[in-house]
Parts: C-alpha cells; sequence; structure tokens
C-alpha cells in the first residue's frame, strides 16, 4: 500500500525520548500533525496509520507483536534504530516496514535533525519511498542502507560519534590529573582543527609522533601512561596500532605514481 502524503505528515510516533520528540518536532512543521505516544499507550487503533517506533532497540519486537496482536495493523510501520534489522517489526502485520535512523548525535529532544543525513531501508519499493519522503518531511537526507550491511553502518556511525566523546574524555582527564584547569577549553582549538583538517585532507590530515615516525616519543607516552594511568595503556597501544596502520597507507598513496 502506497502510503498517502496525508498519513506521512500525520504519523503516529511511539516513543516521547530525545529522538521521538526530536522527530515530532522536525515532522510537526509545515502542517504536520505528529501523534506522540508512549509505548505504554493504547496502540489499539492504528488501522492504516503510518506508525514509526522510536523505542529501544530491545522493545522494538515487543511493540509492534502488542500492534499486531490488536488486530488493527497500520499500512506502514517504521523504526529509528541504526542496527535493529526490519525482522522486529515483523509481528506488527503491517503491509510494510521500513526504517529511518538519523545520523546525528541526539542529546535531548529538541535536537535540529534539518539537513543531517537519515539511513533508511524498506521491506519493498514502496516502504522503502515512505520511509525516504517521511525524511525529506522532516528536513533530512535520506540515503539507503542494506539490512545486511546495519551493524557496520552502526559501528561506523558509533566509531564516528561515540568513540570520538571517548578518546576527548580521555584526554581531558590526562590532563586534569596534571593540575591544567579546564582542560575541555584547553584541547578545544586541537579538536576543531584536527576535525576540519580531516574533513578537508582525509587520512593525509595525520600529524604527530606516529605519523612522522617517532617511536622514541611514543615509547615515551607508554612510560607515562605505565606510570600514572596504567589502565589507559591497551586503550593506547590499541590506537596507536590503527594510527600507524592509517599513516602506513598515507604514505603509499602519497608515494603512489598519479
Amino acid at each position: 500500500m502506497k502510503a498517502s502524503e496525508a498519513a506521512l505528515r500525520a504519523p503516529v510516533i511511539v516513543g516521547p525520548g530525545r529522538v521521538g520528540r526530536s522527530l515530532a518536532a522536525a515532522l510537526g512543521g509545515e502542517g504536520g500533525a505528529v501523534d506522540l505516544r508512549d509505548r505504554t499507550s493504547s496502540l489499539d487503533d492504528l488501522a492504516g496509520r503510518v506508525v514509526l517506533l522510536s523505542v529501544p532497540d530491545a522493545a522494538v519486537s515487543e511493540v509492534a507483536g502488542r500492534i499486531g496482536a490488536s488486530g488493527e495493523a497500520p499500512s506502514l510501520i517504521g523504526h529509528t534504530s541504526g542496527a535493529t534489522t526490519l525482522d522486529a517489526l515483523r509481528g506488527a502485520a503491517a503491509d510494510g516496514c521500513f526504517s529511518i535512523h538519523p545520523l546525528q548525535t541526539v542529546p535531548d529532544g529538541s535536537t535540529d535533525l534539518a539537513g543531517c543525513p537519515a539511513a533508511v531501508a524498506g521491506s519493498g519499493p514502496e516502504a522503502l519511498d515512505a520511509a525516504v519522503r517521511l525524511a525529506e518531511v522532516a528536513g533530512m537526507a535520506p540515503f539507503e542502507v542494506s539490512e545486511t550491511d546495519r551493524a557496520t553502518y552502526h559501528a561506523a556511525a558509533s566509531i564516528a560519534s561515540n568513540f570520538l566523546v571517548t578518546i576527548e574524555e580521555t584526554a581531558a582527564e590526562l590532563l586534569g590529573g596534571i593540575a591544567v584547569e579546564n582542560p575541555r577549553e584547553v584541547l578545544e582549538p586541537l579538536v576543531r582543527r584536527s576535525l576540519d583538517n580531516w574533513l578537508e585532507r582525509g587520512p593525509q590530515a595525520l600529524t604527530g609522533p606516529i605519523a612522522r615516525g617517532d617511536e622514541a616519543t611514543v615509547a615515551a607516552h607508554r612510560d607515562a601512561l605505565l606510570e600514572r594511568r596504567s589502565e589507559l595503556v591497551p586503550f593506547y597501544d590499541a590506537l596507536a596500532d590503527r594510527t600507524r596502520q592509517i599513516a602506513g597507507n598515507g604514505r603509499s598513496a602519497e608515494g603512489a605514481p598519479r
């Protein structure tokens, strides 16, 4: 069943968390009429509706099953999980299943999603079309990710966002441990310039002791960590090994014939 434009502009979003509320705000403009519900609310009046589950990954299958058990199947049902496959939605007995995952960090329910990429998938052409159109109505830029690539996609997103915070917080802790005041402020120019350089140059933006082959300095880093924060040595070693790979690849590419 092809979702009407009216149905896409008046979806039911189940889950008023950070992503659910941010999506509701994005879809509520230009005449939209989003029905935002808690997952404990009644879900037995969804026949013919477009439903989007914005609930924890572990709850997607359970909520979809509740909807299916009501006998009031929606025309289309989707979820906002990046890693969960569409199989988790089968219990809703809808005509089609889809997913929309905003590729954005969402720290609160008023996060602006305008212009952010969104990974979409659909159980068929019409469901995929609905996911694309719903993402576009919300002001996002959809791109398709296959079911078999979901875990890889979500791993990449987690590395880019979550691990970045982990790395920077670790650096800030080390500075705080040697009595440097306001470590986030001290590190901010370095972090921002490094990100800008990577966006512009990719792996060629890599600088520092590993990029220049200065293993003596790397050894000094390890010695300092062994003395002050020994639990961080495996963390440092793993990042150093991966940085050596990237630096080596960058040197190979730079020296390759053009």
